[in-house]
């Protein structure tokens, strides 16, 4: 058995844990680059107490989905403004865009020299500038991955800049922060969370610290994503949902995904879907598809049992089978009132999808092989 296990330099978690983010910041540096959402929360109240420090502070804004062009023009700021940490405050959209802005800041080439599949896919030549990430939803875990997933509308997909060197310095989670996030969104990065923990749990590149993450999150998914929805000032099933998103996010940065994350990749980037939203609707569909290729087989006990194992956890009933767990996420996602996905393709574009998804890296994590019919069948069960 082999296996490593990386991740950010040091994770703070707890409530308020907010309050300790100056102190942090002014260990690491004396100019900070605040990338935020779109309304901008937290940055005017943050850039006071920096000052009180003596540590000056400039706000860039993230409108959406975090583009190529985001990513550049964070980059010339914090370049312009001799910026030597930056801080991202948001959803996983900003943390990317932040984690993105702090690699390139540092680099002597374009983003395109570095960027996976739409460039040339080069590793960085230069350590980031030093990065703190902190979420204000439970779903990505991005503060806790060495990735980046950036839009490109141009070429319809979302691709990835990737180095060891950007998995961020510190990730500060403070479950208060998330108190105030409607429904909707807490239903659709909850299900990327749990997402996120069951396909790094029966990945082929699952490992001994990995499942250990894998189980607490999902154990603590299952009771609370619910509830959370249901009650966004439920302070129990918030400090669940966050503690679950950032063990999905330590578990996929150190196993693999599978076919879900193949999928919404290439959804996203294709029609500007929202990520948890594609990721819950697929999910019981790849789960479905998955096993019932394992019993054509016959050959994949071993990933049967974890199966068995999710649906245990999911459930709570220590006799669940395989088909249990599908239909518990299933019915999950109709109390959370996940919809179709609603494509409207034409078959060029469906082609499109199928393609993509089969060359997509998170596709090589998946348990079992799916075939082009497979695929199909799973993208027209979701639609």
């Amino acid at each position: 058995m082999n296996f490593e296990f990386a991740t950010a330099g040091r994770i703070v978690f707890g409530w308020e844990a907010f309050e300790q983010l100056p102190r942090m910041i002014k260990e690491l540096g004396s100019k900070a680059l605040l990338v935020l959402g779109r309304e901008g929360r937290y940055g005017e109240v943050l850039s006071a107490r920096l000052a009180d420090l003596d540590i000056a502070s400039l706000a860039f804004r993230v409108e959406g989905e975090p583009r190529f062009q985001t990513v550049e023009a964070a980059t010339a700021m914090a370049r312009a403004e001799d910026c030597n940490v930056v801080v991202a405050i948001g959803g996983g959209s900003v943390i990317d865009a932040g984690k993105a802005a702090a690699a390139m800041a540092t680099q002597y080439g374009s983003l395109l020299d570095h960027l996976e599949v739409v460039g040339a896919g080069r590793p960085l030549t230069a350590s980031p500038l030093p990065f703190i990430a902190i979420p204000t939803t439970a779903g990505t875990g991005s503060e806790v991955t060495r990735n980046a997933v950036l839009d490109v509308p141009e070429h319809r997909v979302k691709v990835s800049l990737r180095s060891p060197d950007m998995l961020p310095r510190v990730a500060l989670v403070d479950p208060a922060l998330t108190l105030t996030v409607p429904p909707e969104v807490t239903a659709y990065t909850g299900m990327d969370a749990l997402t996120q923990l069951i396909e790094p749990f029966v990945s082929l590149a699952a490992n001994p610290m990995t499942d250990g993450l894998c189980r607490e999150g999902i154990t603590r998914a299952a009771r609370s994503l619910e509830a959370a929805f249901r009650d966004g000032s439920n302070r129990e099933a918030r400090e669940d949902m966050a503690v679950a998103s950032l063990l999905g996010g330590l578990a996929l940065a150190n196993a693999k995904l599978g076919a879900v994350h193949g999928f919404a990749g290439v959804l996203g980037g294709m029609f500007g879907l929202h990520h948890g939203a594609i990721c819950a609707r697929l999910l019981p569909f790849v789960m479905e598809a998955n096993i019932a290729e394992l019993q054509i087989r016959g050959d994949g006990d071993q990933t049967m049992r974890r199966y068995r194992e999710v649906a245990t956890m999911l459930t709570g009933d220590p006799n669940a089978e395989v088909h249990d767990g599908v239909a518990w996420v299933r019915d999950l996602c109709a109390r959370l009132a996940i919809a179709p996905l609603r494509l409207n393709a034409s078959q060029a574009d469906q082609d499109a999808v199928i393609a993509g998804a089969q060359r997509a890296s998170s596709m090589k994590g998946n348990p079992v092989p799916l075939s082009e019919d497979r695929l199909r069948a799973i993208l027209a069960a979701a639609d």
